[in-house]
C-alpha cells in the first residue's frame, strides 16, 4: 500500500495490525481521485473511519487544504499518524473518535468540508447511521461530495432525502458511490 501520486506519491504507507480494518487497494484509490482530481486542489476533505489514512493522505498529496482523519481504533490511529509522519505531509488533523463522536463536535465547531469520505465496516449499518447524522448538520459545502466505499456484493440502502446518489463505481468488489446535497431539497428523518 502507497500514496499513489502527488508530493507523497510512491510513500509506502503501513497498514493498522490485526483485521477489524480493510484498507482501500491503491488501484481503487486511484481510480477514486481520478474522478474527483478536479476539485481536490484546496479542498477540505474528512475521512471518516480511516483505518491507515491512506484515502486522505492521498487527498493531501494530491493538494487538498487540509484533511481530518478519524478512527476509534487505537490500532488505526497509530498507523494513520505514522503514515502521516512518513509522508511528511501538513495540514492533518487525526482524531481518536467514534464517527458519531467526530460529527457532532467538527458540526459544533462550524467545520464544512468539500468531501466526506465514508469507508465504515461493511458488515455493520453504520454507514446508514453516519448518513442520516450527516444529513442533520452543515458539515457538507453545498457544491461538496460524500463518497462512500461498500462491499459491491452488499445492498446499499437509500440515502437521506437531503442526499442524491450522483455517481458509482465498482473496483472488483469494492464499489463508490458519491452523494451531493439534493438540490431539490430533501428532508432528513
Amino acid at each position: 500500500m502507497r500514496i499513489v501520486a502527488g508530493t507523497a506519491g510512491r510513500t509506502v504507507l503501513v497498514a493498522p495490525k490485526g483485521h477489524n480494518t480493510r484498507p482501500t487497494s491503491d488501484i481503487a484509490r486511484e481510480s477514486l481521485f481520478n474522478i474527483i482530481s478536479a476539485n481536490i486542489v484546496g479542498a477540505r476533505f474528512l475521512d471518516l473511519f480511516c483505518g491507515s489514512g491512506a484515502v486522505g493522505l492521498e487527498a493531501l498529496s494530491r493538494g487538498a487544504a487540509e484533511v481530518v482523519l478519524v478512527d476509534s481504533q487505537k490500532l488505526a490511529i497509530q498507523a494513520a499518524l505514522q503514515n502521516l509522519n512518513k509522508t511528511k505531509l501538513c495540514g492533518a488533523q487525526v482524531m481518536e473518535s467514534t464517527a458519531q463522536r467526530a460529527i457532532a463536535k467538527l458540526s459544533s465547531a462550524g467545520r464544512i468540508f468539500d468531501f466526506i469520505f465514508l469507508d465504515p465496516p461493511y458488515d455493520t449499518d453504520l454507514l446508514e447511521q453516519t448518513m442520516q447524522q450527516l444529513c442533520n448538520t452543515s458539515l457538507l459545502a453545498n457544491t461538496g461530495m460524500i463518497i462512500a466505499e461498500t462491499d459491491s456484493k452488499l445492498a446499499v440502502p437509500p440515502p437521506p432525502a437531503a442526499f442524491t446518489l450522483v455517481d458509482s463505481r465498482k473496483y472488483g468488489r469494492t464499489s463508490f458511490l458519491l452523494y451531493s446535497i439534493n438540490s431539490h431539497g430533501g428532508e432528513c428523518i
